[in-house]
């Protein structure tokens, strides 16, 4: 995934989940493999999104270089918290790569009221939940993912098994898509504009690639 340049602070770390991307350079420079609980309340309605990011050791070394204050390659816990703050601010605009759906119609998410950022195995690990500014109750497909509209940032869900629903009522389905590239495009011409393929930065249709979650659940009164 990709931090958006807002980072200012971690210059070196344009990359830092933030990128300028350009034409030219309109393909993934991050790599993170996700996980994604989707949590329910007995109401059947979303309690909340848990969001894992584990970064790649090429961005994740050049986090803690740009962040390592005192240079004791390490990061304690007010530089890791220095670089949540960062994530979580340059991520605002992006709503932090969240794609939630109810037939197929956008679902807004409040903001994270914070991130939380640790290391393990010399990986760089982002932690967060969300959750819907209205009710949303399963019914109907609803559909979750993640995705970084600027294509700076890869995120992938290495296993079906890291997405999951926790309480998933009965009378729901689960499945995972995979969208392949060549059939997303050709099913959405007719919405892609030439502006898409001039610069897919400057729209949110990188969508149509990301990998998402979907439940499909009978209708209750």
């Amino acid at each position: 995934m990709h931090f958006p340049c807002q980072l200012t602070k971690a210059a070196t770390a344009a990359a830092i989940l933030f990128g300028s991307a350009t034409p030219a350079l309109v393909h993934p420079h991050v790599f993170a493999e996700a996980r994604l609980d989707v949590v329910v309340n007995p109401d059947r309605t979303v309690k909340s999104l848990r969001h894992l990011w584990r970064f790649d050791d090429l961005f994740s070394s050049t986090v803690l270089m740009e962040f390592d204050k005192n240079s004791d390659l390490q990061l304690d816990d007010a530089e890791l918290q220095d670089v949540a703050n960062t994530v979580h601010s340059s991520l605002a605009e992006y709503n932090y790569f969240q794609i939630v759906t109810e037939d197929g119609k956008d679902v807004a998410m409040q903001p994270p009221p914070k991130l939380i950022a640790t290391f393990e195995d010399q990986q760089l690990i982002i932690l967060f939940e969300s959750t819907p500014k209205e009710p949303l109750k399963l019914s109907g497909k609803v559909d979750f993912g993640v995705y970084d509209p600027t294509f700076y940032t890869a995120i992938d869900f290495t296993d079906n098994a890291n997405l999951a629903v926790v309480d998933m009522p009965a009378d729901c389905k689960k499945s995972v898509i995979r969208p392949d590239p060549d059939e997303a495009i050709a099913q959405n011409q007719s919405t892609l504009t030439e502006a898409f393929f001039n610069d897919p930065t400057g729209t949110d249709m990188s969508k149509i690639f990301a990998t998402k979650l979907e439940l499909n659940c009978q209708a209750s009164g």
